[in-house]
């Protein structure tokens, strides 16, 4: 795992096709725990688009070389080496057949084929197929796979691969065997196995075409009445791929499979997708409505894969986003739609409000960092750093920016050339481009700086009204500000950004939008300015009256938009605008704005104060009936802590954690008695339901529940959130009810109920995993007290029976809780957070690279903090960059500190 030499620095620049090319794989697995054998026969022959080479290059990594043969007779000129194996003087075709051994028993990276409660498991993607056989380990080597499994029946009864079986049985010595085939080419990322004791929930549906599909969630026995919520989701992502997109399942059955020991949320492995438990397991009593949601969009997102990533390929790994960014596209709108269907705009915005949050709080941070890079990088040291928000999220802005400027019909039709041209290759972000392109008649050329360019762009606006002339103009400026580096060096010129715009009349209602030129002003209030110049005017005629702008509606492209609404104008779009994200953005500008304010008095000493106006806009929605309670929940819910102190010209994590508690202290007295009746008003008795609908009055009880923890005099909320925890029939209400409880307790020195239902929480749910993640993350999180610093918590949680280091959910729910999002406890000034930090970093270095690198960027931002803070941040990477062995941290921290 060590690998201490100087890294390689692999660029895009620098592709090039494979010098030889593999048609089909044979792999035979031998399984046992600590010495599994692998027999790999492959179809070679020379790639003719590619220079000729004398060797073949074949990536390995922690593998024994047994033995090699060439057209069946064995085969000399091979030199193992600790990267793979070096073959001379190969012939132009040839089937190579190689055997190797691994020890998946001791494979503590989760990479490659490894062990998790005595079942075998694989993760491939990116390069973890070179830890299971020698390989051309790259997604642009595409070939057939048939595998055969062969185990010890009593400890694996179920054997599976991709693809489709075709034979299985017994073998002599209690072994059984069962063989696979994959019809599709694939890339060897997409390659997976498992075996052990599993069970099943199955259904049979048909597709469009009518042909009956098997579908399978396999689960351990125990959890197998926590998988109908997995399965509904998958059947149902199935059928909205058919409608949306005329994409149906092009296996006969198509499997899910949950494993507890997982780096990431799930894999697309061509028809057996491996999930992590947290995206599979659900039932009331042990998921929360953010769980069942998460569960639905993570199976929706996998199960699109099989499409926009398998049949069409990455061409190589700086193309990661044509995959990700499109299938987090797909699976937000599919989200969207389970809520909302096409036409309800209310529902529809509190997704995108979601999925705007999560952007706005990580990827602009990223885009602000040392890490800052391209949607399409352009060079990497360890790819497994690169699963990043920039390539997901940001990426699928840039999907919904096609769909934005073509309309759903639009979009169609350009992933159909899509499809049509690229299906069953490997291939790059520019060739999905020009199939939207071609597909609507544009030209997109420009479009492409949105790929190469890296950085937050922020969009300066100007108005300017005649009231003679009836005119109104917008002038929208575009640049980077004070970007990072790396968008500095990054930019070619301007972009095209779709800027949807409405104008508002006086009386809150939608004015028409007539631009200069036109005859007539189209039936559309929304209009989608195509901003191409460094600085545009659009000018629009007969406005008969002043107008308030809703400037960039829906979020129509990810950029920051400079405006200098006053408070009065937050307050009038949070009350009449027409574009329900752009009402609740009134909102959070307006509580951005007050609470960066309070925020610098508190770094001076001096008094905070909320103008009454605020609390009002605040009532306003609170108590607004006509507004659904679940937009209600995340309009009412104040900017993070973590958004807030990046919006500071120096961060102080403290100063923003005084700020906003005084807030809801402030919002939580003065509206005590709407708090209350929203909190009886939005009850949902009787059996738990996980639908949007009731999903929203849960969120909004809870969210006043939350507030009234802040009372200057608890003792009301403490009753209601014991009486809720007592009597909840479900997570969501229970594990809300913890936390008011855990809140309250802080604000007042402690308290006998909130220990008592942490004790009982444990109790009752010590068998169930995932349940147990929650019990930490809400007291890693908690908002601790001078008396009680949540460190002290934290370190005392590390010791107790449950934890397990080598699991990334538990690392996570404990570690990366505390130091991602408990900022003001782990940027406490004695530095004792980052101590913390760093010792972490190094223990999981030597046990999981890739979950240490994702440990490591919580403090890559260090340069933009107090100066006291700095020092021991920049004392923290340093001790981490002297002792980190892998590649993965290596890059982060050496990052950091250039």
């Amino acid at each position: 795992m060590a690998d201490t030499e100087t890294p390689n620095v692999i660029r895009r620049a620098d592709y090039a096709p494979p010098a030889f090319l593999i048609d089909t794989v044979a792999l035979e697995f031998d399984l046992v725990p600590e010495r599994t054998v692998v027999r790999n026969t492959m179809r070679v022959r020379r790639n003719p688009d590619a220079s000729h080479a004398s060797t073949l290059e074949l990536m390995g990594e922690q593998l024994e070389f047994v033995a090699a043969e060439i057209d069946g007779v064995p085969f000399a000129n091979v030199r193992a080496h600790e990267h793979g194996l070096t073959l001379g003087n190969v012939p132009e075709h040839f089937e190579l057949t190689l055997t190797s051994l691994c020890n998946p028993a001791e494979n503590t990276t989760l990479s490659g084929l490894y062990v998790s409660g005595g079942n075998f498991f694989t993760q491939c993607e990116a390069e973890g197929f070179r830890r299971i056989t020698y390989f051309l380990d790259r997604p642009d080597v595409m070939a057939t796979f048939t595998v055969t499994l062969r185990a010890s029946k009593a400890d694996y009864p179920v054997l599976l691969s991709n693809g489709n079986l075709l034979e299985e049985g017994d073998l002599p010595d209690g072994r059984h065997f069962a063989r696979w085939e994959d019809p599709f080419r694939k890339p060897s990322y997409l390659f997976a196995l498992v075996a052990g004791k599993l069970v099943a929930l199955e259904e049979r549906v048909k597709s469009g075409s009518g042909k009956e599909k098997l579908l399978q969630v396999w689960v351990e026995p125990h959890d197998l009445d926590k998988t109908r919520h997995a399965m509904d989701s998958l059947i149902n992502s199935i059928r909205w791929d058919e409608s949306r997109f005329g994409l149906e399942l092009d296996l006969d059955r198509f499997m899910i499979v949950a494993v507890s020991d997982f780096n990431m949320g799930a894999m697309e492995n061509k028809g057996l997708n491996i999930f992590n438990t947290k995206y599979v397991l659900a039932n009331p009593e042990t998921a929360t409505d953010t769980d069942f949601a998460n569960i639905e969009a993570v199976v929706g997102h996998e199960y699109f894969h099989n499409w926009t990533g398998n049949r069409v390929t990455c061409r190589d790994w700086f193309q990661l986003s044509l995959k990700e960014g499109l299938t987090v596209f797909r699976d937000q709108e599919f989200s969207a739609d389970m809520a909302g269907g096409a036409t309800d705009e209310a529902a529809r915005a509190t997704k995108r409000i979601e999925d705007v949050r999560v952007l706005r709080q990580m990827q602009f941070a990223e885009d602000a960092g040392p890490m800052a890079h391209p949607v399409r990088p352009e060079s990497y040291v360890e790819i497994n750093n690169f699963y990043t928000m920039t390539v997901y999220e940001k990426g699928s802005e840039v999907v919904r920016m096609y769909q934005t400027l073509f309309g759903r019909d639009g979009f169609r039709k350009g992933m159909d050339l899509y499809f049509k041209r690229h299906d069953g290759q490997a291939v790059t972000c520019d060739d999905f481009r020009h199939a939207l392109a071609d597909a609507n008649g544009r030209d997109l050329a420009q479009f492409e700086r949105w790929y190469s360019q890296a950085g937050t762009p922020r969009v300066s606006v100007r108005t300017r009204y005649d009231a003679a002339q009836q005119r109104y103009s917008v002038t929208l400026t575009q640049g980077y500000g004070e970007a990072a580096s790396a968008a500095r060096e990054t930019q070619k010129g301007p972009l095209l950004i779709p800027f949807a715009i409405g104008l508002i009349g006086n009386d809150g209602q939608d004015l028409p939008l007539q631009l200069e030129g036109e005859t007539s002003a189209p039936d559309a209030t929304t209009r989608v300015l195509e901003f191409t110049q460094t600085e545009q005017t659009f000018t629009f005629v007969n406005v008969a009256q002043e107008p308030l702008p809703s400037l960039l509606r829906n979020f129509s492209a990810p950029v920051i938009v400079e405006y200098d609404y006053s408070a009065g104008q937050l307050a009038f779009l949070l009350a009449h605008d027409s574009d329900p994200f752009n009402r609740w953005e009134a909102g959070q500008r307006l509580a951005t704005r007050e609470l960066l304010t309070l925020a610098g008095r508190a770094t001076t000493g001096v008094p905070l104060q909320l103008d009454d106006s605020v609390v009002d806009a605040f009532a306003r929605v609170l108590t607004d009936e006509t507004l659904s309670p679940a937009f209600r929940e995340l309009a009412l819910m104040l900017p993070s802590e973590a958004y807030l102190a990046e919006q500071m010209a120096e961060s102080n994590p403290a100063a923003v954690h005084a700020a906003r508690q005084f807030v809801r202290k402030r919002l939580a007295n003065a509206l005590r008695k709407d708090w209350l009746a929203v909190y009886e008003k939005h009850r949902t008795p009787g059996a738990y339901e996980a639908t949007p609908e009731a999903s929203g009055h849960r969120a909004l009880k809870n969210l006043a529940l939350s507030y009234l923890a802040e009372l200057d005099d608890p003792a009301e909320a403490v009753r209601l959130a014991s009486a809720q925890y007592d009597t909840a029939n479900n997570m969501t209400d229970r594990s809300a009810a913890l936390s008011a409880l855990l809140n309250a307790s802080a604000a007042n020195g402690g308290s006998v109920q909130a220990q008592q239902a942490l004790d009982d929480f444990y109790r009752r749910f010590e068998k169930e995993p995932l349940v147990i993640d929650k019990w930490f993350a809400l007291q890693a999180t908690q908002r601790g007290s001078a008396q009680r610093p949540v460190i002290e918590i934290v370190r005392k949680l590390m010791a107790h029976s449950a934890f397990n280091l080598k699991n990334p959910n538990r690392a996570r729910s404990l570690i990366f809780s505390f130091c991602a999002a408990n900022p003001a406890q782990f940027h406490a000034e004695d530095g004792s957070g980052y101590a913390f930090w760093a010792d972490q970093v190094i223990a999981l270095d030597a046990i999981n690279p890739q979950v240490a690198a994702r440990l490591a960027r919580s403090l890559e931002l260090w340069r933009r903090f107090t100066p006291a803070l700095r020092d021991g941040m920049r004392a923290a990477l340093e001790k981490v960059a002297s002792q980190a062995k892998s590649r993965d941290v290596r890059e982060i921290v050496e990052k950091a500190l250039a």
